[in-house]
């Protein structure tokens, strides 16, 4: 067994954005009341883009920055739940797109999770042996199945795609996954059927979150062996800022850079983890191998998390 590390990041968003001034022309709602509820202020909306366009677009810019051809990458994880194609999959169309000649190509659908739990097989893989180089991806177009005219939902979502690139590395920087569910509340969020709309019972995943998350994070700290004061950031799943502050206090991350993209991208469900990092490391705002922590959450309902060196 052999440790794994990110080698480089990416990410992609539309050019459209809504603003909450813009929704509020399609339901009864206001700027300060999104605000106030959800920390949203924009999100980028997709209109001719697909989810294999925005997956490539980040792959491309993450493959870009790592210095590897296609030619290096024996293994692609796409995480998301809005693909409308069954198949050939999205990450079998990426790595057509990019020219990936001839990796395992697979597709993880745990929702909003996905992105960690897609870290954490490219982790495995390359640990076993299975796997010399990973694309991961994590990519969503919730708005697509966003009923317009539902105020509780369509005020939150946005869409987007984030990648990363990992590679193997002699020091493990990417800690053992921490995963599960909560099948019984399963029904708390649904897309279902063919012309399936995203629904969501709030207040349930809003208890379940915030109960869970802490939890999850002093797990993954203990198997990372980090404490929460030696984290030099948090990017937990984008879903409402009432649940990212009072959670990272919570863990006592008291030095880390705080992942807010929730506030400029909405809701992006599998996108929004790799996508707010990205940003993060493209700014300049987290220092090469600082310990950053990961951990999504949400439909399923289901959770993962690990913590990773920052690239």
């Amino acid at each position: 067994m052999i440790g794994s590390r990110i080698l480089a990041l990416g990410h992609y968003q539309p050019a459209k954005v809504l603003t909450n001034d813009d929704i509020s022309e399609l339901v009864d709602t206001s700027d300060q009341w999104i605000r106030s509820r959800v920390g949203i202020q924009t999100r980028h909306v997709a209109e001719d883009e697909s989810v294999t366009d925005m997956a490539t677009e980040a792959a491309a810019k993450a493959l870009a920055n790592s210095g590897l051809a296609p030619a290096d990458i024996d293994f692609v994880v796409v995480a998301t739940c809005t693909a409308l194609e069954r198949t050939p999959n999205v990450a079998t169309r990426v790595a057509a797109r990019l020219g990936i000649p001839a990796p395992a190509a697979l597709d993880v659908n745990t929702a909003c999770s996905g992105f960690p739990h897609a870290l954490g097989l490219a982790n495995l893989a390359i640990g076993g042996g299975s796997a010399r180089a990973a694309l991961v991806v994590g990519v969503e177009k919730l708005t697509e199945f966003t009923d317009w005219s539902d105020r509780s939902t369509c005020v939150l979502v946005g869409d987007g795609a984030g990648a990363a690139v990992v590679v193997p590395s002699p020091t493990p920087e990417i800690s053992p996954v921490v995963w599960g569910s909560a099948p019984d509340l399963g029904r708390s969020v649904l897309i279902e059927g063919r012309e399936g709309r995203f629904t969501q019972e709030g207040l349930t995943v809003y208890k379940w979150a915030t109960a869970t998350v802490p939890e999850v994070a002093q797990r993954v700290l203990e198997l990372a062996g980090v404490r929460p004061e030696e984290l030099g950031g948090v990017v937990l799943h984008q879903a409402n800022l009432r649940i990212i502050e009072p959670v990272v206090r919570e863990i006592g991350a008291v030095n880390a850079v705080i992942a807010r993209d929730v506030v400029d991208s909405g809701n992006t469900s599998a996108a929004s983890i790799p996508l707010a990092f990205s940003k993060l490391v493209e700014r300049g705002e987290l220092e090469r191998g600082t310990p950053v922590l990961l951990i999504g959450f949400g439909g399923g309902l289901s959770y993962a998390g690990q913590v990773v060196r920052c690239p």
